[in-house]
């Protein structure tokens, strides 16, 4: 009988106004529990890099999937999120059993799949997706920091925050910044 192997899958970086919305996909290893997994909004930065590391070497597959900003802008962000996480679960080197996806909608998926409200803090291998898109969405925007050092990218991450807003007001929008964004929360201020 074939092994199960369960793909969480989530993502991160709906709302910020700037960057891609990165997806993840992790198959967590049965035989080898990684402790203290949780949804990552609920974790430190540091607990987050060190689950991290923990679940990048401990799982039996993770992959990560991205949609940038013109597919944001042109398809919305909620068909993003999707494309980014159907990209992180077809790029997985080994092929899940099943996927079970965060949140009240599945991509499009080769793979049985069933969406999981709060499945982030109710099945761990949701939980380390959510870890690993997160982290890795925020090593980007510290990457982007460096190109854009007067924006806080490091640390707001591209969401709507009032350092965020002086900086827009301030000096205008980046090539990162998502239009269709701008355009709901500057007008909202």
């Amino acid at each position: 009988m074939q092994k199960e192997r369960i793909a969480g899958v989530d993502e991160a970086g709906r709302g910020p106004l700037a960057g891609a919305v990165v997806a993840a996909a992790v198959i967590l290893d049965p035989e080898n529990p990684i402790s203290g997994l949780a949804d990552s909004k609920k974790l430190s930065e540091k607990k987050r890099a060190l689950l991290f590391d923990r679940i990048t070497e401990g799982a039996i597959a993770w992959a990560v999937g991205e949609a940038n900003i013109d597919e944001i802008e042109s398809l919305n962000i909620l068909h993003a999120s999707m494309l980014a996480m159907q990209r992180a679960v077809v790029a997985l080197t080994t092929a899940p059993t099943q996927v079970l996806v965060d949140g009240n909608r599945c991509p499009e998926l080769p793979y049985p799949s069933e969406a999981i409200i709060k499945g982030d803090s109710k099945v761990q291998a949701i939980s380390a997706a959510s870890i690993i898109a997160k982290v890795t969405r925020d090593r980007q925007m510290q990457q982007w920091d460096k190109h854009y050092p007067d924006y806080g990218f490091a640390q707001h991450k591209g969401y709507p925050t009032k350092q965020h807003y002086a900086a827009l007001k301030q000096l205008g929008p980046t090539p990162i910044h998502r239009p269709s964004f701008l355009m709901k929360h500057l007008n909202s201020h």
